[in-house]
């Protein structure tokens, strides 16, 4: 399955630290941003992503996570020349789609919650257009998506000044073939850049768009501003220092997924030096040989 991350950008609500760095290679407690997205993905089962990222990054990106090949997954890469609004990313990763059913996560979301995966795996084999939305105390900040009597999607809104409901999207969808293409008609807001309202908006029209509703037990963060970026952090710290488990370990993940199988996950473990995380993979190794 194929997925598309979007990284691009230049992170303006996070200066003067993105000046020198991306914001999706910032940390998030103890691990780069970028794992959260990517995490969502390979819990899904996808394994064939796209990472678009400014050509002044992407680089960083390239040294980070090379090809994906020691996860057991495949990552290519692509470059945004420009911020030009979500819907860019389909356009941009057309040849990667293929025409196939792709997710498309943004580089700065922060998911958790059991089931997240399962979630994400039923929306890819859905139909149409797919998003996921929360209840959110300020929706103006974001697009908003009311349901009418019958559940289904009634309206999109983006930042809305008086939003029809507090069902806030987040930066995780999932879309058909069609999209790209779709992508491509679209003209600019007001603001110069195509808007991810708009092109829901065209499978609305045509009934081919449903929303996944994150309720309790699920926790999103928007990691784009520096409040929110702490939150992210202090929560992923509170959940790890409690349960005494890693959220978005990639090597782990690759491991339960079947990626990788236990020899290529001792090689990561051992090459995570002596370090907490490092501490953490051989304590799943350990576990995982006494099974």
């Amino acid at each position: 399955m194929k997925g598309i991350i979007l990284a691009g950008g230049t992170g303006s609500r996070l200066r003067p630290v993105t000046l020198a760095v991306c914001k999706q290679l910032l940390p998030v407690y103890d691990k780069p941003m970028v794992f959260y997205p990517l995490s969502v993905l390979m819990l899904a089962g996808i394994d064939d992503i796209l990472l678009i990222s400014t050509p002044r990054d992407q680089p960083l990106f390239q040294h980070l996570l090379g090809d994906g090949s020691h996860l057991g997954i495949r990552i290519g890469y692509a470059v945004q020349d420009h911020p030009g609004g979500l819907p860019q990313a389909f356009t941009i990763g057309a040849d990667h789609m293929a025409g196939e059913r792709t997710a498309m996560i943004l580089g700065d979301n922060v998911f958790f919650g059991e089931g997240m995966g399962a979630l994400l795996t039923s929306a890819m084999l859905g139909r149409g257009a797919v998003g996921f939305c929360t209840r959110v105390t300020d929706p103006q900040r974001y697009g908003v998506v009311s349901f009418g009597a019958d559940g289904k999607v009634d309206k999109l809104q983006e930042k809305p000044v008086t939003p029809l409901s507090d069902w806030a999207m987040t930066g995780l969808y999932v879309v058909d073939g069609d999209a790209a293409a779709r992508g491509a008609m679209l003209k600019p807001s007001a603001r110069g850049e195509v808007e991810m309202v708009d092109l829901l908006g065209s499978y609305l029209a045509q009934q081919r768009l449903s929303m996944v509703k994150i309720g309790r037990g699920y926790a999103w963060f928007d990691a784009g501003t520096h409040d929110s970026l702490l939150e992210a952090s202090e929560f992923v710290r509170t959940v790890e220092g409690r349960q005494g488990l890693k959220v978005a370990c990639l090597e782990e993940i690759a491991l339960r997924r079947g990626f990788i199988d236990l020899d290529r996950f001792a090689v990561l473990a051992h090459d995570a030096g002596d370090t907490s995380y490092g501490r953490y993979l051989r304590a799943v190794l350990a576990e995982m040989r006494e099974a």
